[in-house]
């Protein structure tokens, strides 16, 4: 199982803003296991903090605006995408503007410092945020939309289509988080020329010059209009006699624009708040897109506390049942769990297949068979001892004793032709031979009894 990563150590970045034109320092410092990305804004009374989450999205012109109370922090996405893109679950932020420097106008000079300072292991498994089935987001009046499909790994699709001589098509690519540094972290932002103007009078773009973005000239204009925009802009006048990019330095890429926009999609999915399992297909993907998807995929992590896990029967178990009954003392018709298919540092999938022959069918609602509930509880209460027993040497000499049972709820019945699988993990470490689990029984997606629960592990007579 992954574990969860965090800075080694913090490194600072020192810009200009690109829509307030202010000088901004952000630093960038390890966090805690399960602390997520974090803003902090330095400059306001208290220091306040924002969680980077696509619930606090306010704004998508050019760029994501995160807003809560009086806090709020736009152009968030590069260094979201960079930290995402290295694998990074946990970092505090700290800021002393309403808004991140846009530095070169990609996510390059994160990249290169998280390279520098390195990550670092936290004991935390990964939490994922598994793709089961298609999701669309699709908007119709710009002919957008964002698909994702199930996959083992992540990997993103992006396809752009302007009506430009100069960018009309583009199509990018990333199959491996581990290569968006190298591949799309040095993608500038770009512009088109004709949009220059209106995006100056609506107050924005007032840090916008030829070094922090891809300018692409594509309608015609006389020289004086040119010159007159740059005015506007406040950056030295320049001649151009034919279509195409106007910058200071060369493209990365011959679809660097296309890149970009990959770069943006992704620093936009980190605002789910868990690394995603899936395929992300972005047709004419922008920021308001992207964060209505971020945005449906966080209300169902609210509405249900925990994903089910995936159950995959050809996979070999981490224990089969030969297994488990080396580790537990019950036996027929008294062991509920039949295997065990996942296995973290702090917790723990097993599953049992339900059938017509069990037992206490024949005197519990036999003309309408229901599994009793207390028998739920029972095997994730056998699945949480497996996972105990894990934490010590030599488990063949131990058994687990369950002291209290508190918050059970019964959500569904479960009966014959049934798969249970049951996800249990500690709530606190294990101390002086002591764990407090909570344990969660699910059949396909949906829970159907939890409880939380205490246990003492004993070494046997």
């Amino acid at each position: 199982m992954m574990k969860q990563l965090t800075l080694k150590e913090p490194f600072k970045v020192h810009g200009k803003g690109l829509h307030t034109g202010l000088m901004i320092d952000a630093e960038f410092c390890p966090a805690p296991e399960n602390h997520g990305y974090k803003i902090q804004r330095t400059d306001l009374e208290g220091e306040p903090v924002i969680d980077a989450l696509a619930e606090y999205v306010t704004a998508t012109t050019r760029g994501t605006v995160l807003s809560k109370g009086d806090i709020r922090v736009s152009t968030v996405e590069h260094a979201l995408a960079a930290l995402y893109g290295a694998g990074i679950d946990n970092c505090l932020i700290k800021l002393n503007a309403p808004e991140m420097p846009i530095l070169d106008g990609s996510a390059k000079v994160y990249c290169e410092n998280i390279l520098r300072v390195g990550v670092e292991e936290q004991n935390a498994d990964k939490d994922f945020y598994v793709v089961k089935q298609k999701i669309e987001v699709r908007d119709d009046t710009t002919g957008s939309s964002i698909i994702v499909l199930p996959d083992d790994e992540f990997s993103i699709d992006v396809m752009v289509s302007f009506d430009s001589p100069v960018l009309k098509n583009q199509f990018a690519s990333l199959d491996r988080l581990q290569d968006f540094s190298s591949e799309v972290g040095s993608s500038r932002t770009f512009v088109f020329v004709r949009e220059v103007e209106p995006l100056v009078k609506g107050n924005l773009i007032k840090g916008g010059d030829l070094d922090n973005a891809i300018v692409i000239y594509d309608s015609p204009m006389e020289q004086s209009e040119l010159d007159r925009i740059a005015d506007l802009m406040g950056v030295p006048h320049k001649n151009v006699t034919e279509f195409g990019y106007i910058n200071d330095f060369p493209l990365f890429a011959d679809n660097e624009p296309a890149r970009h926009k990959l770069l943006d999609v992704l620093g936009d999915i980190a605002l789910i708040g868990r690394p995603l399992k899936g395929k992300i297909i972005a047709t004419r993907p922008g920021h308001s897109i992207n964060t209505a998807f971020s945005k449906k995929i966080r209300k169902e992590i609210k509405h249900q506390e925990i994903q089910a896990p995936v159950y995959n029967p050809n996979v070999e178990p981490v224990m089969d049942i030969n297994r488990i009954k080396e580790l537990l003392p019950h036996r027929y018709p008294f062991l509920m769990v039949d295997k065990v298919i996942e296995k973290g540092s702090n917790y723990i999938v097993g599953v049992k297949n339900v059938t017509g022959n069990e037992p206490y069918f024949q005197g519990h609602f036999p003309q309408e068979p229901v599994m009793p509930g207390v028998l739920h509880v029972e095997a994730m209460a056998q699945t949480g001892g497996l996972l105990v027993l894990g934490q010590v040497d030599e488990p063949e000499k131990y058994s687990t004793y369950f002291m209290k049972i508190d918050n059970v709820k019964f959500r569904s019945k479960v009966v014959p032709g049934d798969t249970l699988l049951f996800h249990v993990s500690f709530m606190t470490p294990l101390r002086r031979g002591c764990a407090v689990m909570k344990g969660y029984a699910f059949v396909g997606e949906k829970i159907v009894t939890e409880c939380e629960f205490m246990a003492q592990i004993i070494k046997n007579k």
